[in-house]
């Protein structure tokens, strides 16, 4: 089997980095690269698209990086606009071992997981630009793979992930 790079994107509290925390209980090696811990040591605390852009794409580089050395990874990234995720297709360059896989959840249901209040104080307007509320997310039309966390368990959401890299002899 070949090393992947999975490009979970979706609003924030949809569930990217919680399948991945899944995933990795049967997935050995399965390198977690989540945005939001990223962003503490690896890019600035820019927000801004041009912020969000460079962050995207050092991210993108790492997870190159990493499938150069045999090592898969899961990208747990909100990745709002479609220019990051082509970016990160284009960068990564690595044909089906990129798989672009999409959490989809309604912003209200996301609104109800935020344990750390982002929403709300989005809302209140005491954090500017947050996807979702004051700056927007392109869904994707044509991700790889679709995972719907609004309705389905999170057992059944990382098992259908499973079986989509299975498919692709990746897993």
């Amino acid at each position: 089997m070949k090393p992947f790079i999975l490009w979970m994107t979706g609003l924030p509290c949809s569930g990217k980095t919680t399948i991945v925390k899944e995933l990795q209980k049967n997935i050995t090696n399965l390198a977690m690269l989540d945005g939001d811990e990223l962003r503490e040591w690896f890019s600035p605390k820019d927000f801004s698209k041009a912020g969000r852009d460079e962050h995207n794409k050092r991210v993108a580089h790492l997870a190159k990086l990493l499938l150069k050395h045999g090592v898969s990874s899961a990208v747990s990234l909100v990745s709002p606009y479609k220019e990051n995720r082509d970016n990160a297709r284009e960068i990564i360059d690595s044909g089906e071992q990129f798989v672009e896989c999409y959490i989809k959840c309604s912003i209200e249901k996301c609104e109800q997981r935020d344990v750390k209040g982002m929403y709300a104080k989005a809302r209140r307007g005491e954090i500017k630009g947050f996807t979702g509320i004051d700056d927007p997310y392109e869904f994707p039309l044509d991700p790889d793979l679709l995972i719907d966390t609004e309705n389905d368990q999170l057992v059944d959401s990382a098992e259908k992930v499973k079986e989509f890299l299975k498919k692709r002899n990746l897993f």
